[in-house]
This record gives structure tokens, sequence and C-alpha cells, in this order.
């Protein structure tokens, strides 16, 4: 499984698709897949069935389907500018998420 650069929680603004331009959360992220759910993004429609037994109601339901990674980029916290990421390594052996632009780290 691929390391990607993008976490749950991180900022990022969308680089392709409708939603061009628009700065969202991310939900979950797919590493196997390469993809993510973003904070209302992508929205589609889904028609579920009604199950009395798990109280789901019937109905057209919208929610986020994922996108690729590749279509979005990361916002840097230190400027708030979209940053490309890099990996660097600290005194005490482990790994950080550092902006290119800025060098901030990120959480």
């Amino acid at each position: 499984m691929k390391k990607v650069k993008i976490k749950k929680g991180d900022e990022v603004l969308v680089t392709k698709g409708r939603d061009r331009g628009v700065r969202a959360k991310v939900l979950k992220v797919q590493p196997a897949k390469n993809t993510a759910i973003v904070e209302r993004i992508n929205m589609v429609k889904r028609h579920t069935k009604a199950n009395p037994n798990q109280q789901v109601q019937g109905g057209i339901v919208e929610r986020e389907a994922p996108i690729q990674l590749s279509n979005l980029k990361l916002i840097c916290p230190e400027s708030g500018q979209p940053t490309r990421v890099r990996r660097r390594r600290l005194e005490d052996g482990s790994s950080a998420r550092v902006s290119k632009k800025s060098g901030a780290t990120f959480n």
C-alpha cells in the first residue's frame, strides 16, 4: 500500500471536476483505491430502499462520492495557499509532512 500525503481532517483545494476551486475538509482517505471522500464535494444521488429493521427510510439520498487524490491539493496551514507536500525526517527519527512552499509542518 502506498503512503498518501493527504490525511483525514486536512483542508484541500479541488483542482479538477465540477467542484474545481472549492476548499473543503477530507472525511475519509482510501489509499488502496487512491481516492478520498471530501465534505460536500462530488455529490451523487443514490436511490435507497427502505429497511425498517435498521430504521432506514427509502428515497433519494445525496452523499459524497470518492474523488481521485491527484485532483486535490493540500492547503498550507501557515500561508493558506495550495501547496505540494514532502516528507522530512525529524531528530527523533519519525517523519513529518512538510509544505514545499513555506516549510511549515502539518499536524
